[in-house]
């Protein structure tokens, strides 16, 4: 069979462009998945993303999915026919339980891990250390909500995060570094709680500076003083029972002597009455 030739001259179809291609559920979900990591590094706020993800599920081209992830850097996006990558990052650290509870024993948490808006610590007769300098936080300002009860708190931040206490202390107390920033929008770590018989110490170190001797000679002096505090409250409560137990004998004793002057009476009486 002999085919029609194409007549001198004429051009092929133009191809459509590649942001014009169509995407695929597998697209928009692998959009979402980018957005809600923005979320949880704090680069989107919730109405941001809520915003954008209604763009998402709505798009049907790859130009439409293209500027929801424009100001954004993305490890991972719709690739066949359009690159929407800007940078290489790390994968955000996966989410830990944002309770920590250390009872006669000790807890610690370093590297690189995200902190969540809201940390809560509990501290009896025991030690807690957080190292926020390689931690990823949710949002600019997270606050940690410490309970201690004999026991010590050790946080280490790096330079440039300011640390704000507001928490309330009874025989404890709350040591911070200075602020070595004025950037207004710089991250906030934000102490609350209560402290009884306890301290919270913060320390402003790099990635990789070790802890002076100094520091070292601060918590051999701290864990001292808690313990000295440890034994004046065992001694309050151990007078406290002897002197309990010292006015329950009294007032038995004075019962008792009621008793016997009130049967002497009842007795006297009697005799009188023959």
């Amino acid at each position: 069979m002999n085919l029609p030739e194409q007549p001198s001259g004429s051009e092929p179809p133009a191809r459509p462009s590649p942001a014009s291609m169509r995407a695929s559920d597998a697209d928009r979900d692998e959009v979402a998945d980018r957005l809600r990591e923005a979320l949880a590094e704090g680069r989107l706020t919730p109405e941001e993303h809520a915003e954008r993800i209604d763009v998402v599920y709505n798009a049907k081209t790859y130009a439409e999915l293209e500027p929801v992830l424009s100001d954004l850097p993305s490890q991972h996006a719709p690739q066949p026919r359009v690159d929407l990558r800007k940078e290489q990052v790390p994968a955000p650290p996966s989410p830990q339980s944002p309770h920590l509870v250390a009872v006669f024993s000790g807890v610690e948490r370093k590297g690189r891990w995200l902190v969540e808006p809201t940390t809560t610590v509990t501290c009896v007769f025991g030690g807690v250390e957080l190292d926020f300098r390689q931690a990823v936080l949710s949002r600019g300002e997270v606050t940690l909500s410490v309970t201690c009860v004999f026991g010590g708190v050790d946080i280490v931040v790096p330079p440039g995060v300011r640390v704000v206490g507001s928490n309330f202390a009874v025989f404890g107390g709350t040591d911070l570094p200075e602020d070595d920033t004025t950037d207004p929008d710089a991250p906030v770590i934000k102490l609350t709680g209560m402290l009884l018989f306890g301290g919270i110490s913060v320390a402003r170190r790099a990635v990789g500076e070790k802890r002076g001797r100094s520091r070292n000679r601060e918590r051999h002096q701290l864990h001292r003083e808690h313990q000295e505090l440890h034994r004046q409250h065992q001694e309050l409560r151990r007078e406290h029972h002897e002197e309990m137990r010292r006015l329950h004998r009294e007032r038995r004793g004075e019962r008792r002597d009621a008793r016997r002057d009130r049967l002497r009476e009842l007795r006297d009486e009697r005799h009188h009455g023959r």
